[in-house]
């Protein structure tokens, strides 16, 4: 694994990190399909911005729809709206322990339907990030299951469909560029996640237009934490795994708490630096170890 690719899983996670913020602020004031929508929406706004200034456009006879609807819909407006609400269920750390569960779907999908190979590396590398997370939050494991059931179920939804989505990208995904496959995919989550928003919940344009922090936290949800963040998030599943680019997922508690020290002057404990440890631990047996025996060079190649 390169280098380079470590550093873009620990920018994804300080970006995913702060989103929990911004939805949290937002919640009050729109309900989790809402959210969605709004977010998509400024997140294609900043996409659209972005290609105007570098004179981009996209293949639309190139592009496999099909798949892009699908991962769109797994990877964006059903599991936001899912975690939207199971935030109104669940505590942040409970909710952040479960959100922790992607990595293991993916590797477990992987292996079951996508011919992918797994070796005990990647495993004792999950179980490590997952211990560790455990210890940043300094939560029981007794603690998780005695949460909501309701808001349980719905957070493990949306992690299983993030794993599948991730597995789906990688597979099918692999000639579009970077651009094209967010763009499509966050169109297509906003088209679904409208759907829930105007179906389910009461929609009004009056808190984005006449509070500051509503706007400043969709800019951030949307500008960053969707349109930065997964452009970030699809460069790893294509030049990475669909298994390491999910192991930001061990890594957003930790980003989150560093935010609120940061932001909010909140204590920093040495749990999180335990906890911190366990978890680059488990990220580089997860990806940074080979999964591939090396070539055996020909005759030709050997002499020269």
């Amino acid at each position: 694994m390169k280098r380079s690719l470590y550093g873009y899983l620990i920018l994804l996670s300080l970006i995913w990190g702060g989103s929990f913020f911004f939805i949290k602020i937002l919640l009050p004031y729109y309900g989790p399909g809402s959210i969605a929508l709004l977010r998509s929406t400024f997140g294609i706004l900043a996409i659209l911005l972005y290609m105007l200034i570098r004179r981009q456009s996209i293949r639309f006879r190139q592009i496999p729809w099909v798949p892009i609807v699908i991962v769109g819909l797994l990877q964006t407006a059903v599991p936001w709206c899912l975690i939207g609400f199971s935030e109104t269920r669940l505590t942040s750390s409970a909710a952040s322990v479960l959100n922790a569960t992607t990595p293991l779907w993916t590797l477990i999908l992987g292996v079951l339907f996508f011919g992918r190979k797994s070796n005990r590396f990647q495993w004792m590398g999950l179980g490590l990030g997952f211990l560790g997370l455990l210890v940043v939050l300094d939560i029981a494991p007794s603690k998780i299951f005695s949460s909501d059931l309701t808001g349980f179920a719905a957070m493990l939804i949306a992690t299983f469909f993030y794993g599948l989505s991730s597995q789906l990208s990688k597979k099918y995904l692999q000639n579009v560029t970077l651009v094209e496959t967010v763009l499509c995919t966050l169109a297509v989550g906003c088209i679904g996640s409208g759907v829930m928003a105007f179906g389910f919940e009461p929609f009004s344009l009056s808190p984005l237009l006449h509070n500051w922090t509503v706007i400043l936290a969709f800019v951030g949800l949307g500008c960053f934490g969707s349109a930065v963040a997964y452009f970030l998030f699809y460069h790893l599943v294509q030049k990475g795994s669909a298994e390491f680019s999910t192991m930001s997922t061990y890594l957003i508690p930790v980003t989150a708490i560093i935010w609120g020290f940061l932001l909010l002057d909140e204590p920093v404990h040495f749990s999180l630096l335990a906890g911190l440890a366990l978890i680059l631990c488990g990220v580089f047996l997860t990806g940074g170890l080979p999964r591939k025996s090396p070539e055996i060079k020909t005759k030709g190649e050997l002499q020269g």
